[in-house]
């Protein structure tokens, strides 16, 4: 295993656990290392630091164990079983009444590069890194062999996610079972087709959870409006809610044909829904004022620091468009999903946005991702999603 050592005191993050190591604090290497090879890590006075995977790029090393020790797939299943019991714990895993959510959360579950969502008996893996991409089989093994019988089919879908740079020409795929899968995802005793062959991300946000359940309490006798809908998932909890009516409007077809597929499978024939294949900006404009719970989830405006100042003023105008029409004494959920995004740039924008609009808002409730996403509390960096829920006078 080649060792890495890293400049003069570089080494203070890692003595307070942060797991990433930037190509910029590197003094030397006792050899070459290929990208996913497993490296030691010490400081410039050789003191051991912990090991993990190397990788071409601003990160250069993503830490797996602040031991001295040999990542095999002991380690790995043993870091899965962890994870999988604390989905147990928290009572995610409850046959007909919730079979998805999230088993792996990268580093917030000490698997740096790795997400894995499990929908019914399917879990759907991505590899961030190239470390993982190589070990997505052995992965996979290790899914089946800790879950047993509650996961029988794992599909790799990286083709995405991982950096361009590696040139590892991923393949989505079953890497274990897959034929004649036509598994139905429940949540909170609702059901969903989740397409993890051409959806986004693996398929479904499970990270909306307990915000949709949210939904769901704020929507009796209310007209809906879910922007950016994708599988329709806010529509559905509202539906059970007893809103009045909603209305589901996506820019994608796909995204609308999902909606509309889920709402059958929980509310056949049901006159309240109807879904809108439009652009968000467009919609917005023209509606008028016959909404009064309405839920943004756009996707990521900015997935980098460079685009962060045009994300900020995206925001604001969806924000603005929504706060214009929504009825007084309306309720708004508006999220956003940006990781640089930091939870002050987000109600800045907001803030600017109610300014823009003139009208006296109040913050209800502040949002974030649900406890199957676990944050590490020294890689302040995995929390990503952020939400307010808004009274609008």
């Amino acid at each position: 295993m080649i060792t890495i050592r890293l400049k003069k005191k570089k080494e203070e993050s890692l003595h307070r656990f942060h797991p990433w190591v930037f190509s910029g604090a590197i003094e030397q290497m006792d050899g070459q290392p290929e990208e996913g090879d497993w490296v030691r890590v010490e400081s410039f006075q050789h003191e051991f630091l912990g090991v993990g995977q190397y990788q071409i790029g601003s990160i250069a090393v993503r830490i797996f164990s602040w031991e001295d020790r040999e990542i095999d797939d002991a380690f790995l299943r043993e870091r899965i079983q962890v994870a999988f019991n604390l989905r147990k714990d928290l009572g995610l895993i409850r046959g007909n009444e919730n079979n998805a959510y999230r088993l792996i959360h990268g580093e917030g579950d000490y698997l740096p590069g790795l997400v894995v969502d499990v929908y019914a008996h399917t879990a759907v893996m991505q590899a961030h890194t190239a470390g993982m991409h190589y070990l997505r089989r052995r992965l996979a093994e290790a899914l089946v062999a800790v879950a047993g019988a509650d996961i029988q089919h794992v599909y790799y879908k990286s083709e995405t996610t991982l950096p361009y740079k590696a040139d590892l020409d991923p393949v989505n795929g079953y890497l274990i079972g897959g034929e004649g899968n036509t598994d139905i995802a429940i949540e909170n005793g609702l059901k969903f087709h989740v397409d993890w062959l051409k959806g986004q991300k693996t398929g479904f946000f499970v990270d909306q959870r307990e915000n949709r359940a949210l939904v769901e309490k704020y929507a009796k006798g209310k007209n809906v409006l879910n922007m950016f809908c994708y599988t329709g998932g806010f529509s559905v909890y509202a539906m059970r809610g007893g809103a009045n009516r909603v209305a589901s409007v996506d820019v994608s077809a796909q995204a609308i044909s999902l909606t509309s597929r889920n709402m059958e499978l929980n509310f056949p024939d049901d006159p309240r829904h109807e879904a809108v294949c439009e652009d968000a900006f467009s919609y917005l404009a023209k509606m008028g004022d016959q909404y009064d719970l309405i839920i943004l989830d756009p996707p990521a405006f900015a997935k980098h620091k460079k685009v962060l100042h045009n994300a900020l003023q995206g925001y604001r105008r969806l924000n603005a468009a929504a706060l214009e029409k929504i009825r007084p004494g309306g309720i708004l959920f508006t999220f956003s999903c940006s990781q640089v995004v930091t939870k002050d740039d987000f109600r800045c924008a907001v803030f600017s946005a109610a300014a823009q609009a003139r009208r006296r808002v109040r913050i209800l409730r502040q949002l974030h991702q649900p406890e199957d996403h676990p944050i590490d509390i020294y890689h302040p960096e995995g929390e990503y999603l952020k939400g307010l829920v808004l009274y609008v006078e």
